[in-house]
C-alpha cells in the first residue's frame, strides 16, 4: 500500500493560499514570489526593483532564508518593510508562512510584495502562495541548460530573468539556446536580460511589473 503524504499538505497549503489570494485582492496589493538559484542575484535584482518602483509604489518585502536575516537587512536598510522567513531546513516558503509574515504588514498602505523564497530551483514551485505571479531569475553563470534540467520552475513562471547579462563575455553562455528552451517550455512567458548591478536591461522588466500592479 502506497499512502501519499505529499497531496494532503498541498491540499492544506492551496487552501490557505485562496484565502491569501482573496485578502491581497481585497486590498489591491500585487504580489510576486521570486524563484531562484542560491548566488544568483535575488537580494540585487530586489533591490534594483525596489529603486526603480519606490516613487510610484509601496512595497515591502517578505524575506525566505533557511537561517539568517542577512538579505532581509539589507532592505530594511533601504527604509522598505522587510519581514524575515527562517524555514529552518525546509527548501520552500508555505502559504501557513506567508500568512503570519503579513501580520506584521499594513495591507492597506502597500501595492507590492516581494517574496524572495529559499534559494532552490525544485521545491518552491509546487507550493501556491497566493502570489498574483511566480517569477524566476537565472543567472548567466549558471548555464544556458537550467531549463532542461529543472523544467518545471520555468513552466509556473509568469515571467523569466535572466540576471548578469553584463557577465555574458566571461562565460560560455548561449543566450538563443537559453531563449529557446524558455519558449519551448512557456510561450506566454516573457524573457527579461538584464543586469541588476549595472541597471542594463532593468526598465524593460520594471515597466512590465508596474503595469500588473497597476491593475491589481
Amino acid at each position: 500500500m502506497k499512502i501519499d503524504m505529499k497531496q494532503p499538505i498541498l491540499d492544506k497549503n492551496d487552501a490557505i493560499a485562496r484565502e491569501l489570494r482573496e485578502r491581497f485582492a481585497e486590498h489591491h496589493v500585487y504580489v510576486v514570489d521570486l524563484l531562484a538559484s542560491p548566488g544568483s542575484g535575488k537580494t540585487s535584482t530586489i533591490l534594483a526593483t525596489i529603486d526603480a518602483l519606490r516613487d510610484e509604489f509601496n512595497i515591502a518585502v517578505i524575506e525566505g532564508d533557511i537561517a539568517s536575516s542577512v538579505d532581509a537587512e539589507k532592505i530594511k536598510a533601504q527604509g522598505i518593510a522587510a519581514v524575515q522567513i527562517n524555514t529552518g531546513g525546509a527548501c520552500h516558503l508555505e502559504s501557513a508562512m506567508i500568512k503570519r509574515a503579513i501580520d506584521v504588514l499594513d495591507l492597506e498602505r502597500l501595492d507590492l510584495i516581494i517574496v524572495e523564497n529559499v534559494g532552490n530551483l525544485v521545491c518552491p514551485t509546487d507550493f501556491d502562495l497566493g502570489e498574483n505571479a511566480k517569477v524566476m531569475i537565472l543567472s548567466v553563470p549558471e548555464g544556458d541548460d537550467k531549463p532542461l534540467k529543472y523544467p518545471g520552475v520555468f513552466q509556473v513562471s509568469e515571467a523569466v530573468i535572466l540576471n548578469k547579462v553584463d557577465t555574458m563575455p566571461v562565460f560560455n553562455f548561449n543566450q538563443e539556446a537559453f531563449e529557446e528552451s524558455v519558449n519551448r517550455l512557456n510561450p506566454q512567458a516573457p524573457i527579461f536580460p538584464l543586469s541588476a548591478t549595472t541597471g542594463e536591461g532593468l526598465e524593460a522588466w520594471t515597466s512590465w511589473l508596474a503595469e500588473r500592479i497597476r491593475k491589481a
